[in-house]
């Protein structure tokens, strides 16, 4: 199905979309809510401009007063179009060796569940209901304890990276991420022309896209470009944007209503 949109770097995206009979689904993903807090929201400020929703992993020791009515405030005005989950507990590294874990194999169940709870109550004390029983653990790594300790929580929705394989918690959805912005291959970030081939890649992979952001490392350069990726995203025939608790909701084995 050809469409007129301009053709830029996303000229790939474009062609397989155009191909597609039916539409591929979409989700963005922001993280590390509470840091950088000056450049959270001109990227929030392209998602309004492009009527996208996008969903906000947010750092429960990170997540001040002020910035929580900020966010339930921007939340009333865009009804629909804002998600928060959490975000780890602290995102603290807690290994001594290789690669980061907030929850590693270093941590036993007991202190994974305590931080877990820990941040949970803490989200909900400054956001409320609007919380969603999503867990996105930093680094985008957890273990298999870590996924049972969430189901005897009540979550939902574990989001890491694609390549991690599934942890087949029964009760627990995994809705992953397989674009990430700053995406790097053998240590160099990928072009603009090679992040357009990694997106169009995932559409013919048939899943849902899931594209990460950190908006605390990006500048107006950045935000530029990515409000081109939302702009085809927006206007797009074939391509179907929507929140994660929805698309987690669409996802097989996930009849379960929301836990809290």
């Amino acid at each position: 199905m050809p469409t007129e949109l301009t053709r830029t770097w996303l000229d790939p995206v474009h062609q397989v979309l155009d191909g597609l009979e039916r539409p591929a689904d979409f989700f963005f993903r922001d993280d590390d809510v509470g840091w950088g807090d000056d450049r959270l929201w001109p990227l929030l400020d392209l998602f309004a401009e492009h009527a996208l929703p996008v969903d906000l992993a947010v750092i429960p020791t990170e997540l001040t007063r002020s910035l929580a009515d900020r966010l339930q405030a921007r939340a009333a005005g865009s009804p629909g179009e804002l998600g928060f989950h959490q975000h780890g507990f602290a995102h603290v590294n807690h290994e001594l060796d290789g690669r980061k874990y907030e929850f590693g194999p270093s941590r036993p169940g007991r202190f994974q569940r305590h931080d877990i709870a820990e941040g949970r109550t803490r989200l909900t004390d400054l956001l409320g209901p609007s919380i969603d029983p999503i867990f996105t653990p930093p680094w985008n790594r957890c273990t298999p304890e870590t996924g049972r300790c969430l189901a005897e929580l009540g979550f939902a929705v574990l989001s890491r990276e694609a390549r991690a394989a599934p942890l087949a918690v029964p009760g627990l959805v995994e809705l992953p991420i397989n674009v990430d912005w700053f995406a790097h291959r053998k240590r160099v970030r990928l072009s603009r022309a090679g992040f357009a081939d990694l997106v169009a890649a995932t559409v013919r992979q048939g899943r849902p896209v899931g594209v990460m952001f950190h908006h605390a490392i990006m500048d107006a350069d950045e935000r530029a470009a990515a409000g081109a990726l939302l702009a085809l995203v927006a206007r797009h025939p074939m391509a179907s944007p929507g929140p994660m608790r929805t698309l987690a909701g669409a996802a097989p084995g996930s009849s379960r209503g929301s836990p809290w």
